[in-house]
């Protein structure tokens, strides 16, 4: 008894009367909440709790700074001011990294431009217009009434229609892979040597007509080679059974285009329809379900349309005012540069007006008809990326298939050169009437051009030899037929 302390037996008391009171506040009820409401949440609370202090220290962390720290921050401020250099490179030097010369290729168009209209008024001072609308039309038609052009054209459907049903029996059995093989080599055959023959053989057949039609039989003959292909290995792929084909020769029949339009699967691609979409649709390399766009944007085609309507004008015009014929052989040289930019906007005329106006109308969706050709530092890639069409197609269907065959990539290179630039004499040589075989000849010299670049000019200087290729070689030779052929005529004319 005489242990007890009545101080700490007070305190004791009032520290379990404060425990009391707490637990039973906590167990009111809270905004409407019964207390087992409020014991379930205190997880939640505990959590709002632990949010809360981030929210403070976070709120710490954005205080204003000391005035230490201020200090040091007016020092920094006033030592950026006063420092304005760095290490780094000047924008030309090839090690700093810098690639958007847009302005500069602008500047670059401007001059040329403007330097050949120079030479297009000193052309009109000298000469006068030269410019003939009847004389345009005279370069398709020789007679009004004979059109042996578009007869060409028109009777290149029976080739179409013999490859559709060879395919079509060859799907059904009724052929066998020899006779549709056969049936095929013939109709190529022909494809090639029926419009020469009719160039060379009947007289109304001007030089620019020939050329047109020869043009459309050999892009018809690569899109039939193609289709040919294409559907040989959906039937080599179907007698293995394949379950699941790549996207260029099946799909799933459930599945749609872009543009919502149903997938199709070998045979049921062999119908009229998708022949002719393939056979205007500006690619050589077939596929049983091409990429689609949604729509096709009126505004864009009007532009396009605009630009071929345009660009075909200047191409007639400028071609009539610079070709003074009579002083052919003095001009070759001073004509290259004219004769580049005609094939530069011919470039852009038929590789972007002409192609996107088509695949818009047609709702095609790959439009990557060029790459950046003009930042080509070797002539191979050059080749390579100004034609995608035929580059997809020779690699497609002669160059890979000459490696599975075993042939090393230098023969397999070099056939693709020959193969272009007999196709190059045959556009050129057939309906012009004669062989001088000056594209044969400047074909197969870019593959020693394309060593010696490729080997011993890098950047900058390898890009410069391309132009100079381009300004001086191609034109050069244009030119070289262009003169020949009318020597050849005047002779005849004056004998």
């Amino acid at each position: 008894m005489g242990d007890w302390d009545p101080a700490g037996a007070a305190a004791t008391r009032r520290r379990r009367a404060t425990l009391t009171a707490g637990r039973t506040a906590s167990l009111q009820p809270v905004n409407g909440r019964s207390p087992a409401a409020c014991d379930s949440s205190v997880t939640a609370d505990v959590c709002a709790n632990d949010g809360q202090r981030r929210r403070d220290r976070s709120v710490e962390t954005v205080r204003p700074k000391t005035r230490s720290e201020k200090k040091k921050q007016r020092r920094n401020d006033l030592g950026d001011r006063m420092s304005c250099h760095k290490t780094q490179e000047s924008l030309l030097t090839s090690t700093s990294g810098f690639n958007n010369y847009r302005g500069v290729l602008n500047w670059c168009v401007v001059m040329l431009v403007l330097s050949n209209a120079r030479l297009f008024l000193e052309n009109l001072l000298r000469y006068g217009v030269l410019v003939d609308p009847v004389q345009v039309i005279s370069l398709f038609l020789n007679d009004p009434y004979s059109w042996p052009a578009a007869c060409l054209v028109i009777v290149s459907n029976v080739f179409i229609v013999v490859a559709l049903y060879t395919e079509r029996q060859l799907s059904k059995g009724s052929f066998s892979e020899l006779v549709g093989f056969l049936v095929h080599c013939i109709n190529f055959a022909l494809m090639l040597t029926f419009p020469a023959a009719v160039v060379l053989l009947v007289p109304s057949v001007t030089p620019v007509g020939g050329a047109f039609v020869l043009g459309s039989y050999t892009i018809l003959f690569l899109k039939l080679y193609s289709y040919k292909d294409v559907n040989l290995w959906c039937r080599e792929l179907s007698t293995v059974k394949a379950k699941k084909l790549s996207r260029s020769l099946s799909c799933p029949s459930a599945q749609t285009l872009n543009g919502g339009d149903r997938k199709v699967c070998y045979p049921g691609n062999l119908t009229i329809r998708d022949m002719y979409y393939f056979v205007f649709a500006p690619t050589l390399c077939y596929e049983l379900n091409f990429p689609r766009s949604s729509t096709i944007r009126m505004s864009f085609l009007l532009r396009r349309l605009f630009e071929m309507l345009f660009f075909i004008q200047l191409l007639v015009g400028l071609t009539q005012q610079d070709m003074d014929l009579s002083r052919m052989t003095e001009r070759l040289l001073r004509l290259a540069v004219p004769n580049h930019l005609l094939w530069l906007i011919f470039f852009y005329w038929f590789f972007h007006s002409s192609m996107n106006f088509t695949a818009e109308l047609l709702r095609f969706g790959d439009r990557q008809f060029y790459k950046d050709w003009w930042n080509s530092e070797t002539v191979t890639y050059f080749w390579q990326n100004w034609n995608i069409p035929v580059h997809k197609w020779c690699l497609r269907h002669f160059y890979k298939p000459l490696l599975r065959r075993g042939f090393s990539k230098i023969i397999s290179q070099s056939a693709v050169f020959f193969l272009s630039a007999f196709f190059h004499e045959y556009l050129v040589s057939v309906p012009l009437r004669m062989f001088r075989l000056w594209a044969f000849t400047g074909m197969m010299a870019q593959l020693p051009l394309a060593w010696f670049v490729g080997n011993f000019l890098r950047g900058n200087y390898g890009n410069a030899a391309v132009w100079m290729s381009l300004i001086i070689g191609q034109p050069f030779a244009v030119l070289m037929y262009v003169h020949d052929y009318y020597v050849l005529h005047y002779r005849e004319e004056a004998q």
